[in-house]
């Protein structure tokens, strides 16, 4: 955890899995991720997609998913107006952070844990992005291992980092301080400052 009377470098919003697999807020690799930030020295956010726990609406198919993403950014903005934004998610969360990340400005580096690549059948959107990228993936990864992840990241343009837990499948199991400490180093070294 930051010092109490150290400000945060950094504002950060964490998105969660997939609301009909279960996904929410407190599934522990968003906690670890949120984690990582905060030891980090990033003031982290983490929240529930419309229609999950006590959130209003109901699952729109990652279109209304994606304004949930914004309205987190632009409270992380208001709380931190002055502040660099880092976004990302887990699984279903890591696509809806690299598709508004990727479209939009205000954000200046964004982190993909567990990216479900066989849901993700267009991927033109990050072919153009620039953002410092991290990519954290289980070696055994059932929605995309280490073979795709790689063949995907070594074809998108710098900045990118990508880093492959070796024997982790697609919810880190037996694996959260692997994926913690990559999330950690990574925002330790203030990517978005490259933005």
């Amino acid at each position: 955890m930051p010092v109490a009377d150290v400000p945060p470098a950094a504002a950060g919003v964490v998105c969660h899995a997939h609301p009909r697999q279960g996904g929410v807020m407190h599934f522990k690799v968003v906690f670890r991720a949120a984690r990582a930030l905060q030891q980090a020295g990033v003031a982290a956010l983490r929240f529930n997609f419309r229609g999950v726990g006590r959130s209003e609406g109901v699952h729109d198919d990652g279109r209304g998913e994606q304004d949930d993403v914004r309205a987190a950014l632009a409270e992380m903005r208001r709380r931190f107006p002055r502040l660099p934004v880092v976004l990302g998610g887990f699984s279903f969360g890591s696509t809806m952070a690299l598709r508004v990340g990727c479209a939009g400005p205000g954000v200046s580096a964004l982190f993909a844990l567990g990216v479900p690549l066989l849901m993700i059948p267009d991927r033109a959107f990050l072919e153009s992005c620039r953002l410092p990228r991290l990519f954290v993936q289980g070696e055994h990864d059932q929605f995309g291992g280490a073979a795709p992840i790689r063949e995907l990241v070594e074809h998108l343009p710098e900045p990118r980092t990508l880093v492959v837990v070796a024997g982790a499948d697609h919810f880190f199991g037996a694996h959260l301080d692997e994926l913690q400490q990559a999330v950690s180093s990574w925002a330790a070294e203030r990517p978005w400052a490259a933005a």
